[in-house]
């Protein structure tokens, strides 16, 4: 599970670069994702890869070291 968030499921879009002479090549947008650590009910904590959206709109607990 690569470059995907593991909350929402966002991955990578795909498209085309467009030179000025209208060549055409592929291209990647990555999601932003960030690794933290997060509290696990059971008293642990997890080590996950979230996208900064769902970092910022508090879907996790972070873990306190």
């Amino acid at each position: 599970m690569g470059r995907r968030c593991e909350k929402c499921g966002k991955g990578p879009s795909f498209g085309h670069n467009v030179s000025h002479a209208n060549n055409v090549t592929n291209r990647v947008w990555n999601p932003n994702l960030q690794q933290i650590r997060i509290s696990v009910p059971g008293g642990g904590t997890q080590r996950i890869k979230i996208c900064t959206r769902c970092l910022r709109n508090g879907a996790f607990m972070k873990a306190v070291r």
